[in-house]
């Protein structure tokens, strides 16, 4: 009898303390929805059972930090199930998670259809907030799917990242970049942002590659080069245009002459070892021909008041 008299009075307490500092809030709108709630609350409320929830919480806490420390140890000893154990990790955590939320809410409500009601509204809201961002997602993946600014397979560059796009779902695009690195990019971004496709469905793409030499230099045999070396490579796909651009760069230091090489990759994952080939070739041909890069002249301060 004593505990249950216990149990009244800290629910009357809690109740008279919520009350009050409600009615200071809302002195204005006496009759207010939210002062409903947090009275409803204050009825349901066990005392007892919020001291069980926190106790159980600290207990969880240590378990996981227990095991944590079990599978950091079992990860060192057994390296190569690293990743195994960290995903069972995962998993035991989200069900301690599950099982410590859900028990302290048992332990600290009386359920009535007050507090169903307060529950359900509040995890409408909550459900609602989640669910904005990914039903974007779905609805821009869904006019991703028609409008197709990509395909899987394609050389993509977005927001910094360039690789080729793996998967295209409901929810995100998976993207993997020249470092192996895989990128996962929620579908709503590509909307509003400006995403540039290299072969749009296509296997061969064009690369550009840049060579530079010195303003003193014979132009027109180191284009000539140029295209003979990139028609050589093993990774040139020759049923297209081979193209060489000249440009004059002028910098602070050096005036040169930069030559673009645009040239189309049989198959988008040869395109570094394409540029690489070239690039070997291109510098042997310019050596053997005396063709020689730009020579960077800096004068300082006293060379110039010397020559005054």
């Amino acid at each position: 009898m004593k505990f249950i008299n216990s149990n009244i009075l800290l629910k009357s307490f809690l109740a008279l303390i919520l009350t009050l500092v409600s009615a200071s809030s809302y002195a204005q709108i006496p009759d207010s929805k939210e002062l409903q709630v947090i009275t409803t609350l204050a009825q349901v409320v066990k005392p007892g059972g919020l001291f069980m929830s926190v106790v159980l919480f600290v207990i969880v806490w240590a378990v996981l930090k227990v095991v944590k420390t079990i599978v950091a140890d079992l990860s060192e000893v057994f390296a190569e199930k690293r990743l195994l154990l960290q995903k069972a990790l995962v998993f035991f955590q989200f069900i301690a998670y599950f099982f410590s939320i859900s028990t302290a809410i048992m332990l600290s409500f009386e359920f009535s259809k007050e507090l169903l009601a307060i529950l359900g509204g509040t995890l409408a809201v909550a459900v609602g907030f989640a669910m904005k961002d990914l039903a974007a997602s779905v609805v821009a993946g869904i006019i991703i799917m028609f409008d197709r600014p990509f395909q899987v397979g394609d050389r993509v560059l977005f927001g910094g990242e360039y690789g080729d796009i793996t998967t295209i779902g409901l929810r995100s695009v998976k993207m993997t970049t020249l470092d192996d690195n895989v990128v996962t990019i929620p579908n709503n971004i590509f909307l509003n942002t400006l995403t540039s496709c290299g072969n749009y469905g296509e296997l061969d793409m064009q690369v550009a590659i840049q060579f530079h030499i010195g303003i003193d230099e014979d132009l027109s045999a180191a284009q000539n080069l140029i295209r003979e070396c990139a028609a050589l490579s093993k990774f040139a796909y020759l049923n297209k245009p081979i193209n060489v651009l000249i440009s004059q760069v002028l910098t602070n230091n050096f005036i040169a002459y930069k030559l673009t090489l645009k040239v189309y990759v049989l198959d988008t994952r040869y395109e570094k070892a394409l540029e690489t080939d070239i690039t070997l070739r291109v510098n042997e041909e310019f050596r053997k021909a005396n063709i020689k890069a730009p020579t960077m002249q800096v004068t300082n301060t006293v060379q110039r008041q010397a020559a005054q």
